[in-house]
Order: structure tokens, then C-alpha cells, then sequence
């Protein structure tokens, strides 16, 4: 089976599609691009080498033989570009065959912020269909997301706290080969799914993981491998898993969460009150902080247009003190007298 659910055609021998117009060679891919994807064949032809080494390094070995690529600029093309009896699904940007070792991809996808995540995705089911054996779907999308990063996404974590809490975790023998179809339930099959191969990974070191890859790919059935890889056995290690998902996935335990929430409830009522206290108080004491400001400069205003309306002072108009009369003066005036005795004489008040 393709990644997405979609079954895988029969391993025959395929003509080159006809849209192809090239063909770019790497020591471990073929990309083969239309006239409109040229440029972004040679672009991903310059790191898809360092994507794959990538993944060797955390698999602990290479997957045999050539990776194919085909790249189409458009969703007419992308379809025209399927193997027959393979088409993908009408949302899907990109598609991996990982019995035949192909990929593929839409041209434009690669230029959004998932693209490059979504690449890797489908390159890791292409890398465990080769490296052989019949996996589980829950261990395929689970290391294809252990892979690329996708297990630390926000959505994943979202989606085990819901699954927890309403007690919808799948059990992994469910999803060995059949997957859910309502969205809701996919979600949390992917997000469970990349969760314990992390956990797996985590608990069990890349050692294990490369042991149990090597197992399956020379044969064994996976649950042998996995046993003989992780020293326990599946149903152990998920009961291990799942024992820590009300601590790991929840503000609270989830098992004692309705318990607690109605225990804390009325001391986060006064919390809130209080808060709300302190809050309108902070307001009020900057609301009168305000005025007081407010009424200061009003009083300084006003000062100043009283001091403008004012008239300015009048300086008092100083008589000058009449200087004391000169000898020569008295004479004259005595003289005077003398010849006009009616003369008034100056009087004192």
C-alpha cells in the first residue's frame, strides 16, 4: 500500500510518462521533471543527497537501489505523472509508492513552508518499502513523522489531549493495517502513531531501532524483531506508553482532572475576584492621579491669565524738589520787594 492509504500498483515494469521532457541523475535519485518543473528539479537536485544521508544517519543504514522523483508544475500534470492504478488522492501534494521506490511530487508544493516536511515524509515511506518487509501503518506514518519533525507539531500534542480525555486512543493492532477514516479520528491515529515511535526511540535508543529495522528487513516477522530489538514486547511497551499519557498530555492529570477542577474552583473564584479588585483600585488611583494633574493646570492657566488681564502699574510722577535760591537770587528778590512792597510773599503749608 502507497503512503495515504492509496493501494500501490503491481510491481510491472512502467513506460516513462509522456509529460516528461528530462531526466536529472544523482548517485542515489533520478528526478524526472516536466517542461514547466526543470527548475525545480535542478533546485532539489542539489540537496536531496544531504535529505537522504539524513535519514541514514537516524536509521542506522541506507535503502537499496535508485529513488525515483517525477515532478509536475500543476495538479494536471502531477495526475499525469502517477503510476497507473495509483492515482492520488485530490488533496494530496504528494505521494510515494515505497515498492517501487517512487515519489510523487507537485512542483509548487515545494515552495510553501510544508513542503520540504512533506518531501521528507513520503521519502521515508519510500526508505522502509525498500529497506523490506511488511510494517504496520501505525510504524510507517509513525517514523515518517519521527523522521521529519512532525511529531513536536502543536496539532499532534492537541490531538493525544483530546483523544486522552475523551478516551478515543486507538489501540496499535487497530491500526496495523486498517486506518480510520472520519478527520478528527486520522488525526489522532498520526499524532499517537508518531508519539510512541518517539517514546520507542527515546526509551529504547537509535541501536534498538536500527536492530529492529534490520530484523524486519531480513525477514522477521515485526513483532519477533521487536521483541528481540527492544527486549519486551509490543503490548508491554504500549501499556508503558500509555500509562504516561494523562501526565504527559494535560494540565492536570487526566484521571483526577474533573476531581481537582471542582476542588480548586472556588479558591480560583477569589483569585479572580481579588485580581479584579486590585485591578479597578490600579485604575481608580490613576484616574485621580490624572485629575489632580489635570486641576493643577488648570490653576496654573488660570494664575497666568489673571496676571495677563492686569493693567501694568503706573510709576508715581516725582515733582522735582525746587533747589535752594543762590545768594545773587535772594538779593534780587529782596530788592524787588523793596520797590513793590505788595508783593505776596511765599508761605509754607
Amino acid at each position: 500500500m502507497s503512503a495515504h492509504g492509496v493501494g500501490e500498483p503491481a510491481l510491472l515494469p512502467t513506460s516513462r510518462p509522456e509529460r516528461v521532457t528530462g531526466e536529472i541523475a544523482t548517485p542515489r535519485f533520478r528526478l524526472l521533471y516536466t517542461q514547466g518543473s526543470e527548475g525545480t528539479a535542478r533546485a532539489l537536485s542539489e540537496n536531496i543527497e544531504a535529505v537522504r544521508e539524513s535519514f541514514v544517519k537516524v536509521l542506522g543504514r541506507d535503502w537499496p537501489g535508485t529513488t525515483e522523483i517525477r515532478i509536475g508544475l500543476g495538479r494536471e500534470e502531477y495526475e499525469a505523472l502517477a503510476l497507473p492504478g495509483g492515482q492520488p488522492p485530490g488533496w494530496a501534494v504528494a505521494l510515494a509508492y515505497p515498492a517501487h521506490g517512487i515519489i510523487l511530487l507537485e512542483a509548487r508544493s515545494l515552495n510553501t513552508p510544508e513542503g520540504p516536511v512533506t518531501l521528507r515524509h513520503e521519502l521515508a515511506h519510500v526508505a522502509l518499502g525498500q529497506i523490506g518487509g511488511s510494517w504496520p501503518r501505525w510504524f510507517q506514518e509513525g517514523m515518517a513523522q519521527h523522521l521529519t519533525g512532525e511529531r513536536i507539531a502543536l496539532t499532534h500534542y492537541a490531538a493525544i489531549f483530546r483523544a486522552v480525555a475523551q478516551q478515543r486512543v486507538f489501540e496499535f493492532e487497530d491500526l496495523a493495517q486498517g486506518w480510520p477514516d472520519m478527520r478528527s479520528d486520522v488525526e489522532i491515529a498520526y499524532a499517537q502513531s508518531a508519539d510512541f515511535v518517539a517514546y520507542l526511540a527515546s526509551v529504547h535508543g537509535a541501536q534498538a531501532m536500527s536492530e529492529l529495522l534490520n530484523g524486519v528487513a531480513a525477514g522477521e516477522p515485526f513483532e519477533k524483531a521487536f521483541g528481540k530489538a527492544f527486549h519486551s514486547s509490543l503490548t508491554v511497551e504500549e501499556n508503558a506508553w500509555r500509562g504516561g499519557l494523562a501526565t504527559r498530555f494535560g494540565w492536570l492529570p487526566l484521571t483526577t482532572s474533573m476531581q481537582l477542577a471542582w476542588l480548586v474552583a472556588p479558591a480560583l473564584c477569589v483569585v479572580a475576584y481579588l485580581r479584579r479588585r486590585q485591578q479597578q483600585a490600579a485604575r481608580l488611583e490613576a484616574m485621580s492621579q490624572e485629575e489632580a494633574a489635570e486641576d493643577a493646570e488648570i490653576e496654573r492657566l488660570a494664575a497666568e491669565a489673571a496676571q495677563q488681564a492686569q493693567p501694568p502699574a503706573q510709576e508715581g510722577i516725582l515733582l522735582p524738589w525746587p533747589a535752594p535760591l543762590s545768594e545773587e537770587q535772594r538779593e534780587a528778590m529782596d530788592e524787588e520787594e523793596a520797590r513793590d512792597p505788595s508783593l505776596p510773599k511765599p508761605t509754607l503749608h
